[in-house]
């Protein structure tokens, strides 16, 4: 035990020696090597939304959009969540956009409005992908009940939203003040024009929150023009695989989803994973009322990347 301790303390006089020579070469002590820098975000010079192009040379321009950006750009793990869910939403939505004649930019207003989390409702109560509210729905022919939300339906959700945008689009005649009111509302929209005498929503004075919610958008579009120019870097079996359904044609109702879902081989949770508009353990359908239930294929639901559809190839790295 002796000569051990006499060579614990040898090899300590050594690391302290080695240490010290290396503070005397340097001048002081050694530091970690920081492997990652933050850099600013590149703005580009402009960037065309509906179809119109947005010139950012004008200094509060390029600040607020640049604001946003960097949002997007240093909240890695809920924009590399958004990219992988955009892939599947994207597609179900721009088709239902391009039908009623809406530009398919606005599929980045849903983006900004819920990242595509399905289940999202605001303190407001609004929900569902386009995140509306209860009065508003209804107002545009969606069921909201306690046993049916179809805001949480994308397509019907999604139908919607393109009845409240082409409404907008008749009163204002501009896709981005539409886009703005979409936030704040047509009248406050209508009431900030007229007082304001401008008819640019980059030039009206608007809520905070509606500033920084036409920038948004903007921003969401230019990252997910490229992601990797943002240093968004992803593969294909990063992303999801979309589950094959069977949907089933129900006008009747439905005493327990969980007998339902079971008569099918799927769990309760599986089919509400796939129908997140029925909000109850039952469907009371005293009106007949036809609904489209998807059952999911118990035997797709295993993961593998050649069942990935990529929506964009420059998404994902070669």
């Amino acid at each position: 035990m002796h000569n051990s301790f006499k060579y614990l303390l040898g090899g300590l006089a050594a690391t302290i020696i080695f240490l010290l020579f290396l503070s005397f070469k340097t001048g002081k002590p050694q530091e970690p090597v920081i492997s990652s820098i933050n850099e600013a975000t590149h703005i580009p010079e402009e960037i065309s939304i509906f179809d119109t192009t947005v010139s950012l040379s004008r200094y509060d321009m390029r600040e607020r959009f640049d604001r946003e950006l960097l949002g997007f750009v240093y909240f890695h793990s809920q924009t590399i969540a958004t990219i992988k869910r955009a892939n599947n939403y994207f597609p179900l939505i721009e088709p239902i956009l391009k039908k009623n004649g809406i530009p398919n930019d606005f599929k980045y207003l849903a983006l900004i409005e819920s990242f595509f989390q399905i289940r999202s409702i605001s303190s407001a109560k609004a929900a569902g992908l386009w995140q509306l509210m209860p009065e508003t729905a209804k107002e545009l022919g969606l069921e909201v009940t306690d046993e049916v939300d179809e805001r949480y339906h994308i397509e019907k959700s999604t139908e919607a939203a393109c009845l409240y945008f082409i409404r907008a689009y008749k009163k204002f005649g501009d896709w981005m003040i539409v886009a703005a009111s979409y936030n704040a509302g047509m009248s406050r929209l209508s009431t900030n024009i007229e007082q304001q005498q401008v008819n640019n929503a980059f030039d009206l004075l608007l809520p905070n929150e509606t500033s920084r919610y036409i920038f948004r958008i903007l921003a969401a579009k230019e990252l997910l023009k490229n992601p990797k120019k943002y240093g968004f870097v992803l593969k294909k079996e990063d992303m999801y695989h979309v589950v094959k359904c069977q949907e089933i044609r129900v006008d009747s109702s439905i005493n327990n989803l969980s007998d339902f879902a079971k008569s099918y081989g799927i769990t309760y949770s599986q089919l509400k994973d796939y129908n997140v508009w029925l909000r109850n353990n039952q469907l009371t359908n005293s009106k007949k009322k036809p609904y489209i239930i998807s059952i999911p294929d118990k035997n797709d639901m295993n993961f593998h990347p050649d069942k990935v559809v990529i929506y964009q190839k420059n998404w994902v790295a070669e």
